[in-house]
């Protein structure tokens, strides 16, 4: 049975509340210092008080993370830089720079910003780390479908999901935070959480997010079947996050498969574990799953069609999350 317990308070204090090595997974979606209107922190602090305020959390995050455990930050560019010089004091082990490409507004500047980044750090070497699959990305015009990958024309080498993630993430969306009527100005699509925990963790294991917002960790820790902590200064944004996670009943369970899924435009998987995708079960989860070389070279031009059953599972799953 998992659980989920969200509290309000200090980031800090909550933190250093906690034992040592007791996260398999912590991460943090801190304030930018952009001055945002959050509802009981003022984002518009001295640089260098910003920078020492990180640094104190930061700390801390590494400390309660497992040798087997994995550290996530999320900012943009300009403060990663700052981020990336405490975790190499910290002696952890860096693994790779996400680049989740968000689309930004006309704003002023010698390059437009594109990206968000996520630093992955690992607390060690013994750290857990799973190979992730997405859907192949295809040719947009119906009439077409083709994989745009080239596979140097061996198209019995088509992998029959999809290929392996980069560290380039195009395929998720960024919120439209007008659409949600909870006031918080930064909210992380639960798709995005839910590729970051089963990157690095395993059923049952602790997710700990000490910025928790409008509690998307939190959703997709439950729906993945992972136990969370979390925390947030404001009540507000606590008892929303509370709010968020109680009605997210159904998990993302299929068979004995831990996946995540989207409806539109279509029901399908947008992440699952290269491991997962070798389980027979989960390959019967599908109409045309290829069995052959000659199968698989028409996947080109056809996509795998989910069992009706678990379209609608899948459509159940999301009515959830937007509701």
């Amino acid at each position: 049975m998992t659980y989920c317990k969200i509290e309000v308070g200090d980031c800090i204090d909550k933190l250093s509340a906690l034992p040592d090595a007791c996260a398999d997974m912590t991460f943090a979606d801190p304030p930018f210092n952009l001055d945002k209107n959050y509802d009981k922190y003022e984002d518009n602090r001295d640089e260098e008080e910003y920078l020492e305020f990180c640094h104190a959390w930061i700390d801390e995050m590494v400390r309660i993370t497992k040798p087997t455990g994995s550290i996530f930050l999320h900012n943009i560019p300009k403060w990663l830089i700052q981020y990336s010089c405490i975790l190499h004091d910290a002696d952890v082990i860096f693994k790779n720079w996400i680049a989740w490409d968000a689309l930004s507004g006309q704003m002023r500047g010698t390059l437009r910003p594109n990206h968000y980044g996520i630093l992955y750090y690992a607390r060690s070497k013994e750290a857990k780390k799973f190979k992730l699959r997405s859907p192949h990305r295809r040719c947009r015009y119906k009439e077409c479908s083709t994989i745009l990958k080239d596979f140097g024309g061996k198209k019995e080498n088509i992998p029959p999901f999809g290929s392996l993630i980069s560290d380039v993430w195009r395929d998720i969306h960024r919120l439209r935070h007008s659409k949600y009527k909870n006031d918080h100005p930064c909210q992380l699509p639960v798709l995005l959480m839910e590729r970051l925990i089963l990157l690095c963790t395993e059923e049952n294991d602790l997710v700990i997010d000490p910025f928790v917002g409008a509690g998307g960790t939190a959703i997709a820790a439950k729906r993945l079947g992972r136990n969370f902590w979390g925390c947030d200064i404001s009540t507000q944004y606590v008892d929303t996050s509370l709010d968020n996670v109680a009605r997210q009943i159904n998990v993302c369970k299929f068979d004995d498969t831990w996946a995540s899924c989207y409806t539109y435009p279509v029901p399908q998987f947008i992440t699952v574990k290269d491991v997962d995708l070798k389980n027979e079960n989960f390959k019967k989860l599908f109409v045309n799953w290829p069995q052959t070389p000659d199968e698989r070279k028409s996947m080109d031009s056809t996509t795998l069609n989910l069992r009706n059953d678990m379209k609608d599972h899948v459509k159940v799953l999301n009515h959830q999350l937007a509701s």
